[in-house]
């Protein structure tokens, strides 16, 4: 008889018999039922913190005295925008490998602008806008959670946005809900819906009532006429009427949208019967926390303080109402910030700081005139988008010209422009090792981007006056917070820096699947 297989169970029975402060493992807790994965556009943990005193108790508060809270959090690429962040936080990885580079990009067949989420192939329901997440290049925590439960699992994500409610959703998600700035109505795309459901004609009924008749005014006395911005002071109470052909698109970008996301959100849960049964749903909720109409902060500092106010109360109002359905211990909630904010209209000179205007589309004239003093004629630089330069692959290749020593002589050429802090080009960005730029390359895409890329020195403006494109450079960093509450998550203040691509990979053990396909980065805890 072979008595090696009994070893194992006999060691087992006398560790425990002769260890007598020994305890079996406890019982593995069960997964929550509900994620609800919370992405706020533009928090920032300076006005998070400055407004703090005009919160309620089951927000904000509430959330960092019980929450685990990372303070010290960054994306792992740049630059950022709403649609980048957001698929970055549901991949967990960066737009190299997701494809999400921005919320638009240069079509380099076309030459033309696509919008991230833009598919011809999808109408729009309630919407004009034809959408899909096709453009998403990896899974998303949506799509893991779909095929780890055979289809079972309910995902939605409702946002302001088209392409927050796009790009969180994923490819297998059962819908995704959006404002139109057209209509002012909840709308989708057929993509996830064969006709519009019934439930979400019944609530534009009463929401878009409430936008018609609502005008936006302080949420209480001490909000309308204090202000804790900054520098402070007595500050006149302000009063929005939306109104006129962009008044759907004011409400998007103004403190009120957060009250129909929640209402939407809730809605949602209840009617697709979210939560109610062992297998763990997804619900990816957007709010806004940035500027009234994208407006600079000094033109509207009131209706910024009053827009975090009701963020807090918002955030509060959601987790109350799911925790009174579910229970603590059957909800987790994360929560974070696209970590960018509009930039400011400043005038540097005004104050004698270094500055100027860099013309991307001048620019690229002057270096098609460098190429044609070597080559000869010719449009060697197709086209310009943001930052980007495309360059003619086509014409190299027929004048026998190395790609490589083209790049590598635009970026010496553009190296002593003023203006130009530095110049990437594709070739560098593909093969580098350098962690200097590492930032740079995580959020560069082949297929998307350009074949050149300048870096703008900060304070200069970049400005293209073909297309009358203009952006304000800044190297400046966005703090903000993760913060993970409920479902048996321990308070907890975490100071050590962590990156964003982290939270799928934290929810996704938390769910007990795997994590996106892209996704290398462990999770928080």
């Amino acid at each position: 008889m072979n008595h090696h297989k009994y070893i194992p169970l006999t060691l087992l029975a006398a560790i425990y018999a002769t260890s007598g402060s020994a305890e079996m493992p406890q019982a593995m807790q069960s997964a929550p039922r509900l994620v609800v994965n919370i992405t706020i556009d533009q928090l920032r943990t300076d006005y998070l913190e400055a407004f703090a005193p005009l919160y309620g108790e089951g927000g904000f508060k509430m959330l960092y005295s019980r929450g685990m809270v990372f303070t010290n959090v960054s994306y792992p690429f740049t630059p950022i925008d709403r649609a980048s962040a957001i698929t970055a936080i549901v991949t967990g990885t960066t737009p190299y490998y997701n494809s999400i580079v921005g919320a638009k990009w240069l079509d380099k067949k076309s030459l033309r602008p696509m919008f991230c989420v833009d598919d011809s192939k999808y109408s729009g329901y309630l919407t004009q806008d034809c959408s899909s997440p096709k453009n998403i290049s990896t899974s998303t925590l949506g799509d893991e959670l779909k095929m780890a439960t055979g289809g079972a699992a309910i995902v939605y994500s409702v946002a302001p946005f088209r392409d927050a409610a796009v790009l969180s959703a994923g490819h297998a998600a059962d819908g995704a809900l959006w404002i139109d700035g057209d209509n002012g109505f909840w709308c989708s795309s057929n993509y996830y819906f064969k006709a519009t459901p019934s439930w979400i004609q019944a609530f534009n009924n009463i929401n878009h009532a409430k936008i018609e008749s609502n005008d936006w005014e302080p949420i209480n006395s001490l909000t309308g006429s204090f202000s804790f911005f900054m520098s402070g002071g007595t500050q006149k109470p302000f009063k929005h009427k939306f109104d006129g052909d962009r008044r759907y698109r004011e409400f998007k970008a103004s403190g009120m949208v957060n009250e129909a996301v929640t209402d939407m959100a809730l809605q949602c849960v209840n009617t697709n019967a979210m939560g109610r049964d062992k297998i763990t749903d997804l619900l990816n909720v957007t709010y806004y926390a940035g500027n009234f109409d994208h407006k600079a902060v000094s033109l509207c500092p009131m209706e910024l303080q009053d827009t975090y106010v009701r963020l807090d109360r918002e955030i509060g109002r959601l987790v109350k109402e799911l925790e009174s359905r579910f229970g603590n211990q059957s909800v987790l909630f994360v929560i974070t910030s696209t970590g960018y904010c509009d930039e400011e209209d400043v005038d540097y000179l005004k104050y004698r700081i270094p500055s100027g205007t860099f013309y991307i589309n001048r620019t690229a004239n002057l270096l098609n005139m460098y190429f044609g003093a070597l080559w000869g004629q010719g449009k060697y630089v197709e086209a310009c988008f943001g930052r980007q330069m495309f360059l003619n692959h086509a014409l190299f290749e027929q004048k026998g010209i190395s790609f490589s020593d083209a790049t590598s002589r635009a970026q010496e050429f553009l190296g002593q422009i003023s203006g130009i802090r530095n110049v990437y080009t594709s070739q560098q960005l593909l093969s580098s090792g350098n962690e200097n730029i590492s930032k740079i390359r995580n959020g560069y895409n082949p297929d998307r981007n350009g074949d050149i890329i300048v870096d703008i020195a900060p304070g200069w403006r970049l400005y293209n006056d073909e297309n009358f494109e203009t952006q304000i450079s800044r190297a400046s960093f966005t703090q903000f917070p993760i913060i993970i509450y409920g479902a048996g998550t321990k308070a907890e203040r975490v100071q050590t820096p962590v990156t964003t691509d982290r939270i799928a990979p934290t929810i996704a053990k938390a769910i007990r699947i795997r994590a996106p396909n892209a996704c290398s980065s462990g999770p928080l805890y």
